[in-house]
């Protein structure tokens, strides 16, 4: 707990001046940091060619449509906008909770008008008026009263209180500012994992298209030997029932490609009907980022930093609650003067001031007290837990892709020979067919065996992409929590500034 105070001074003055901050300072807690990562022993990862700063780091894809529709999302993407403007609410109540540290003054300029009725024909005279008399009809008389008024009240602070808010301010500001961040990443990644999903759809369509036409020609085999008495109608039936499936499989797909340009649509802030993604090839390059120490996660993940600053915010409130046991010390100040003349309103003769401090202290509250500090320790905790589970949730996302790019590359090279074996064999089994030394039952068999081969290529290479992607969101993205404003930066909230975060927050974090 710091108590760090000031010395007091023979003054009054400089006395009331004298502060003090209740409750602990801020340390980061401790986290399970892990000396490496398991999944990356032994296994070399190659290094892509990093995006300058990492800012674009999609860029390792070498795709320039993803790179157009990655660089929409900073633009158009309205969860991203929504972080934003939390972020200069945030940023705005910083200045608020900081004002209670200055004075309030108030002033005010008033003029009332005041008369009196009728009073029998007897003259009335009015203080510093006019006095006006009337025979048998009553008289009255008016006057104009003119005043001005000057009030001061400020907040000591003695114990802190006001500054520990705003600490919580300053935190809560920077949590979201590591929130824009995470928005950003997390609006980058999907899309791109979208992309390359709908790439994969291409491709799948590109399969489902040939093996139509390949089925075709099985047909065309079938109703040949049929014609020429040496094959049954059921290998007809056969042969058909593929050439439909192979629709219904392209019908499929086509769907799934449908949604995940409407997916991409969405997340670039436009109606699906303006969004056309012209058919495309998917990359057979997957890059892998090394993952570099487990420890520089802690400042390279969004996320991360965003559940740190709760904790810097939660821990503030605690001297917030323990500043309640101290007495509160206000200084005010009044000035007033008045006159029935705006000449003389400001007189020295006509001025009443008045200044004091005045002293509360809270005698009994039924324990709320207590009950206020034993909450903001176990908001504390609270947070501390969450920080740490969001650490823990850091390494097994960073770990989970790390062993997928591993296990899925050693998988894509054993499939790539089952799909060379699976043509070689519906080869040769349909030039056994058409030489009549199989049935057509075999030829279905082959083909089906070769399409979910090819199918299952293209899911793994989705798969690994993915994971790619993936593995650069679980590192944080190139992010650092060196880019969240810090505390000066917080407090300036003039016009300029906020007209330039509309437009370039989205680049500074």
């Amino acid at each position: 707990m710091r108590k760090n105070c000031t010395p007091v001074f023979v003054l009054p003055l400089l006395a009331l001046l004298s502060a003090c901050e209740v409750g602990p300072d801020y340390m980061r807690p401790d986290a399970p940091v892990p000396p490496m990562f398991k999944e990356n022993a032994g296994w070399m990862p190659a290094s892509p060619q990093q995006a300058a700063g990492w800012e674009t780091w999609w860029a390792i894809f070498d795709d320039p449509v993803l790179d157009v529709l990655e660089k929409e999302v900073d633009i158009s993407n309205q969860n991203l906008k929504a972080a934003e403007a939390a972020f200069r609410a945030a940023r705005a109540e910083v200045s608020v909770q900081r004002s209670a540290l200055f004075p309030t003054i108030t002033g005010g300029l008033s003029a009332r008008v005041t008369g009196s009725g009728g009073n029998g024909g007897v003259g009335a005279t009015t203080t510093g008026g006019t006095v006006i008399t009337g025979g048998g009809g009553g008289s009255s008389s008016t006057r104009t009263i003119y005043q001005a008024s000057l009030n001061g009240t400020w907040d000591a602070d003695l114990w802190g209180r006001i500054r520990r808010i705003v600490e919580g301010s300053v935190a809560t500001a920077r949590a979201s500012a590591a929130d824009i961040a995470a928005a950003r990443l997390s609006a980058q990644s999907e899309l791109a994992t979208d992309y390359f999903a709908l790439r994969a759809a291409d491709e799948q369509a590109k399969l489902f298209q040939q093996t139509i036409t390949d089925f075709q020609q099985a047909l065309m085999i079938a109703q040949n030997r049929y014609q020429a008495g040496i094959a049954t109608l059921a290998d007809v039936y056969a042969a058909q029932t593929q050439v439909d499936n192979a629709q219904t499989a392209l019908v499929t797909v086509e769907l799934t490609r449908a949604q995940f340009e409407h997916a991409i649509a969405t997340l670039t802030g436009h109606p699906p009907s303006e969004v056309s993604i012209e058919t495309g090839v998917i990359t057979d390059t997957v890059p892998v980022v090394p993952a570099g120490i487990p420890s520089a996660l802690l400042q390279r993940r969004p996320d991360i930093a965003a559940s740190e600053y709760n904790i810097a915010a939660a821990n503030a409130q605690i001297g917030v609650a323990i500043s309640a046991w101290y007495p509160d010390l206000t200084l005010t100040g009044s000035a007033t003067t008045a006159a029935t003349t705006l000449g003389r309103l400001f007189d020295i003769s006509n001025l009443v001031w008045s200044v004091g401090p005045q002293l509360a202290e809270t005698i009994f509250s039924g324990g709320m007290r207590e009950a206020q500090t034993e909450q903001a320790r176990a908001l504390y905790e609270q947070s501390v837990a969450n920080y740490r589970q969001t650490v823990l949730t850091a390494f097994q996302q960073v770990e989970d892709n790390l062993a997928a790019l591993r296990i899925l590359e050693q998988s894509a090279a054993a499939q790539a020979r089952t799909v060379q074996d699976a043509r070689m064999a519906e080869e040769l089994t349909l030039n056994q067919y058409r030489a009549g030394t199989v049935d057509f039952t075999a030829v279905i068999t082959a083909q089906t065996t070769r399409i979910n081969a090819e199918n299952t290529a293209i899911n793994i290479l989705n798969e690994r992409l993915a994971a790619s992607v993936g593995l650069v969101v679980a590192l944080g993205g190139g992010w650092s929590d060196s880019q969240v404003p810090q505390a000066p930066d917080l407090y300036r909230l003039t016009a300029d500034m906020q007209a330039a975060m509309s437009t370039d927050v989205s680049t500074q974090h």
